[in-house]
């Protein structure tokens, strides 16, 4: 290109290089002085535990640059960051609260429903969510990607009954591209398997994965795709997390979002109403709200259920159906999640 006014030519620049998504997840802050020193709010630092409650800060920092300086209430702020209230000992919460373990039916493999089976793919996460219902999970011990995924594919070849494989963990895109094509091959061998759901918050918090050749693979998956997206306020969906959609759609993936109700957080209806919109407005369906799991840590999160239910009576007033998520709780032992 040649200026009008000197004639002197100039070289266009390259355009930016996509971000490495493996790049970005190491970069993850996971000190909680320099979380509040990023947020204007290190005065915080003494009134928060020694050592992170047992549980280990993460938080990628495009996900911290959505979050609200100097405001120590900022609702994605809370989700992350330690309390000393991890610490209280409350009865009823326990560590195991939906019964995981007692469902383990092959190495890293979970059969609590009928016609489907859950696989633990990964024990890793971009982001480590204070209420986390698998805050406790071994997955030292239970990770179904192990050895080629070998255990869980022979379970799910002796099962003729499953038709749909959940993809859970910590969280399956944690995992290469590559071993998830390894997955992908080997359900090409299960013709019963129709369907692949898969858990993520990683659309959401570092939507930088989903990178060319993740959509290849789903793309190119011979089955029904549905991929469930994890976020429980509005200020979690940016234009990152919009373009991430889209592509997934683009890909033939089918959106949908699951939320935990959470005390301070989100548990109001204007909160919870401009959720539903902001991820409809990016393709998502509303599709669960969570009662709180009770597991052990997390009680100061807790909502009431007269709360909750009061809370989807104003939805239902001010929303159409299709944007009122279910409210339900899962109860270890049930056939299925349990509607409030």
């Amino acid at each position: 290109m040649i200026t009008a006014s000197t004639g002197a030519r100039i070289t266009p620049s390259a355009p930016a290089a996509p971000a490495d998504w493996r790049q970005l997840w190491r970069d993850a802050v996971t000190d909680t002085g320099e979380l509040l020193a990023l947020l204007g709010l290190r005065h915080l630092v003494g009134r928060l535990p020694p050592a992170d409650a047992g549980f280990a800060l993460r938080v990628p920092r495009g996900f911290v640059a959505r979050m609200r300086h100097g405001d120590a209430r900022d609702p994605l702020l809370l989700q992350v960051l330690p309390q000393l209230a991890e610490l209280d000992e409350t009865p009823g919460f326990v560590t195991d609260a939906v019964g995981d373990m007692a469902a383990r039916a092959a190495h890293g493999v979970l059969h609590k429903y009928h016609g489907r089976a859950l696989l633990i793919a990964s024990g890793s996460c971009a982001i480590n969510c204070r209420y986390c219902f698998r805050r406790h999970f071994p997955y030292g011990e239970e990770i179904a990607a192990a050895g080629q995924w070998r255990q869980a594919l022979e379970h799910l070849q002796a099962d003729a009954s499953i038709s749909e494989l959940i993809l859970s963990g910590g969280d399956p895109l944690a995992l290469t591209t590559a071993k998830l094509e390894e997955l992908g091959r080997g359900l090409a061998e299960l013709p019963h398997i129709t369907r692949l759901r898969i858990h993520t918050r990683l659309p959401v918090v570092l939507p930088e994965r989903i990178d060319g050749p993740l959509l290849a693979w789903l793309d190119a998956l011979p089955l029904q795709k549905v991929l469930v997206l994890h976020a429980n306020h509005a200020n979690e969906i940016d234009v990152g997390v919009d373009a991430a959609c889209r592509r997934l759609r683009d890909a033939g993936v089918t959106l949908l979002n699951q939320s935990v109700l959470l005390r301070g957080i989100n548990d109001d209806a204007d909160t919870l109403a401009g959720l539903s919109e902001r991820l409809f407005a990016a393709g998502v369906l509303p599709y669960y709200l969570h009662q709180l799991d009770r597991v052990q840590g997390t009680a100061h999160f807790e909502v009431d259920d007269t709360r909750a239910l009061a809370l989807i009576e104003a939805l239902r007033q001010r929303l159409p159906g299709y944007l009122v998520p279910k409210l339900v709780r899962e109860v270890a032992g049930d056939a299925a999640k349990r509607p409030l």
